[in-house]
């Protein structure tokens, strides 16, 4: 059974957020709603300073704290490790939120949906079929893009990432592109002293 997870080459990473805007389409996201973000840190000091870029996203770990604490059952693990939010049943109570060590939860607020992200503001035919998806109020995350893994693409993010820095595959076969990277570099989690086994890896 596969085992899906991603991996971050933050040696290829430009910081050029394409992968955020990729997302945002893919997904339909409201004002101020993100699935993933791409953090910066300076290093070194003048004339030697340097700087690298960090994305984040949903770690789909396969010991959830979020899947624990749900007390509707709204978040689930599927056949392929990707972690889930059944959007009917989320009560929308947050303790997935607080549970996640990693950030990485988000409020589908009601405010959110009321402007569009182009020009004018106004909701655009488009933005209205993406947004009839979710429910004011519920609690709402990455899901790797699952509607494309389901049809055997790799998620917007990874597809649209102009230097490849982002690898999705199964981490359960020893010859995916992951598996030889976190392999051959030495790939570390995020947080590792958090024990939740994530399946997105760092390499550098």
């Amino acid at each position: 059974m596969a085992r899906m997870g991603m991996v971050f080459d933050l040696k290829t990473c430009i910081g050029c957020n394409a992968c955020v805007v990729a997302c945002k389409q893919e997904n339909s996201l409201p004002d101020g709603v993100f699935f993933t973000k791409t953090l910066s840190e300076e290093y070194g000091v003048f004339p030697l300073a340097n700087r690298v870029y960090i994305p984040t996203i949903c770690n789909h770990c396969d010991d959830a704290p979020c899947e624990k604490v749900c007390p509707s059952g709204a978040t689930y693990t599927r056949h392929d490790g990707i972690v889930m939010v059944d959007d009917a049943k989320c009560i929308g109570c947050s303790s997935c939120a607080v549970a996640c060590p990693y950030d990485q939860r988000t409020t589908m607020d009601a405010d959110n949906f009321l402007k569009g992200l182009f020009g004018t503001g106004e909701i655009t035919p488009f933005e209205k079929e993406g947004y009839a998806r979710y429910t004011p109020g519920t609690v709402t995350k990455c899901d790797f893009c699952s509607q494309r893994v389901d049809a055997n693409l790799d998620p917007a993010c990874v597809v649209t990432c102009p230097t490849n820095a982002r690898i999705f595959g199964d981490l359960d076969d020893p010859h995916s592109a992951p598996s030889k990277m976190i392999r051959e570099r030495n790939g570390r989690p995020p947080m590792p002293e958090k024990n939740t086994r994530p399946k997105v890896y760092y390499v550098n």
